[in-house]
């Protein structure tokens, strides 16, 4: 079949080679593909952030910032960047450990563990701060040791790190372990052979070679973790001041009807999701300029 079709393309017609380039779609059909691609990012991704631009505006920029300016408001930012912070960190370093392990080593469980990795993208966020509320919550399974050690998880800030962190796990593993994969242990097998230790391996071989696909995976957490809403929601007790995520305290706002407040402080999540995809084009664009930097390098001269 794969000759049919290589004789089909490469085949004379009117003397002439037929070349690859003019087997493709016809015009229209590329117009046409393009022209709805457009309309559905225009419909689904461009006018609704610039209705939470306007809204947020709608008022004048003085109010703009007087919704920003509120205690409870600044109080959600705190929450949410410490929250994304502390969740980042924790998932960098089981991402890297677990895509390592997976990687470079064969071992009993091994297909188990990449199984539970993906648990959090098959499990709804609901599901999840339910659950965590019948673990750690006061008539939970640990929520009498708990009461008794004075330790406080749910309707608090370790319990929205924890399912912030939960249902952000797979994102950075699960970046790392193809590429690591991908690589194989040639290089960390000869720099172990040569009289490196681990750390040195890891820091002088593994590190350099994953840097892009960890600072990839690095920048998917944070954006998740900034905008997770349904298992925070569910730990969070919704205390104003204390436990409101930003999203959390955009959906208060809107509830109280201070419709141009809500979308104010909803505005600080657009313009954070549009960093983060100027950071990702940024990162990205290192990256294949790096590649193409050393696909182009000329090859080392043999000695005489």
């Amino acid at each position: 079949m794969s000759g049919i079709v290589s004789s089909a393309i490469t085949a004379p017609r009117n003397g002439q080679r037929v070349t690859a380039a003019s087997a493709t779609e016809s015009p229209w059909v590329r117009r046409t593909l393009i022209g709805l691609a457009l309309v559905f990012l225009t419909l689904f991704l461009v006018l609704p952030l610039l209705t939470v631009f306007a809204e947020a505006l709608r008022k004048g920029y003085e109010a703009y910032f007087r919704a920003l300016d509120e205690p409870d408001a600044w109080a959600a930012i705190r929450l949410t960047l410490v929250t994304a912070l502390v969740s980042v960190v924790v998932n960098l370093v089981f991402g890297v450990a677990a895509a390592w392990a997976i990687a470079k080593f064969e071992f009993r469980g091994k297909a188990l563990l990449t199984t539970l990795i993906d648990l959090p993208f098959s499990v709804s966020p609901i599901v999840v701060g339910l659950a965590f509320v019948l673990v750690f919550g006061a008539q939970g399974w640990l929520g009498p040791w708990l009461l008794e050690h004075n330790i406080k998880i749910i309707f608090a800030v370790p319990g929205i790190i924890i399912a912030t962190a939960f249902v952000t796990l797979p994102l950075i593993a699960r970046e790392l372990i193809p590429l690591m994969q991908a690589q194989g242990n040639d290089e960390e097998q000869a720099a172990i052979v040569l009289g490196a230790s681990g750390w040195q391996t890891f820091w002088r071989v593994t590190l350099p070679n994953i840097k892009w696909g960890l600072l990839y995976g690095v920048i998917l957490c944070n954006a998740r973790a900034m905008g997770e809403f349904g298992a925070v929601s569910v730990v969070s007790g919704h205390l104003r001041g204390e436990t409101n995520t930003i999203p959390l305290h955009v959906e208060i706002l809107y509830n109280e009807f201070q419709i141009q407040a809500g979308f104010a402080v909803a505005s600080l999540l657009a313009l954070l999701a549009l960093l983060t995809l100027v950071i990702k084009s940024v990162v990205e664009w290192r990256h294949e300029r790096e590649r193409a930097a050393l696909a182009h390098l000329p090859p080392e001269n043999p000695n005489p």
